[in-house]
């Protein structure tokens, strides 16, 4: 259960338009969001970082950077956000079939080469200690330009903050991520925690 409980979507109006960029992205308002609302300040600027990194007009596929979301919320240990990054993964255009394998990335040849460099990219920047070091960015760059690398490390940063508030929070997971998670990664180890 939650150490502090969601307040109502309501409860502060001028939120409504932050909170309609989340309906967007995951079909409803987060409960991370809405118990973050206590200072709305904080929800109305997490709300503008979402849309940069998250913007659909990057050089990397907005459905892969929540892929990427959530490799970085699994080496953080984040249960509620690996389950969220997934249901955005594919309400942002990535396939059934590829979320479906996504633990089997390294082999699966859905997946190609510079997807398998950075996704193991997120599982070592969502580290602690991180452990990005110079072989790996020297295999990023491979395949990925600068610019690239720069959305992929924001999707990882955008999480951290994420992974950390929804932990420390215990957030109560919603039906649709946890029906997700539970269909897809509880197979991989997946509980939801205490976040139920």
């Amino acid at each position: 259960m939650a150490y502090l409980q969601p307040l109502s979507a309501t409860h502060h109006s001028d939120l409504i338009d932050s909170f309609s960029v989340f309906e967007r992205i995951l079909g409803f308002v987060p409960n991370s969001m809405l118990t973050m609302q206590r200072c709305p300040a904080i929800v109305k600027g997490f709300t503008v970082l979402t849309e940069a990194v998250m913007s659909p007009h990057g050089s990397v596929d907005v459905g892969f950077k929540r892929l990427i979301a959530h490799f970085a919320s699994k080496a953080a240990g984040c249960r509620y956000c690996e389950a969220h990054s997934l249901v955005a993964a594919k309400i942002h255009g990535m396939s059934e079939e590829k979320v479906a394998a996504v633990w089997n990335y390294k082999t699966n040849a859905l997946y190609t080469e510079a997807e398998r460099v950075a996704l193991d990219f997120a599982l070592a920047a969502g580290s602690v200690p991180n452990g990005v070091d110079e072989t790996l960015m020297s295999k990023m760059k491979q395949y990925w330009s600068e610019q690239q690398i720069v959305e992929i490390l924001a999707a990882v940063c955008l999480y951290g903050f994420l992974n950390r508030w929804n932990d420390s929070m215990a957030t109560d997971l919603e039906d649709a991520p946890k029906a997700l998670a539970n269909n897809v990664l509880k197979k991989h180890g997946w509980t939801a925690g205490k976040h139920v």
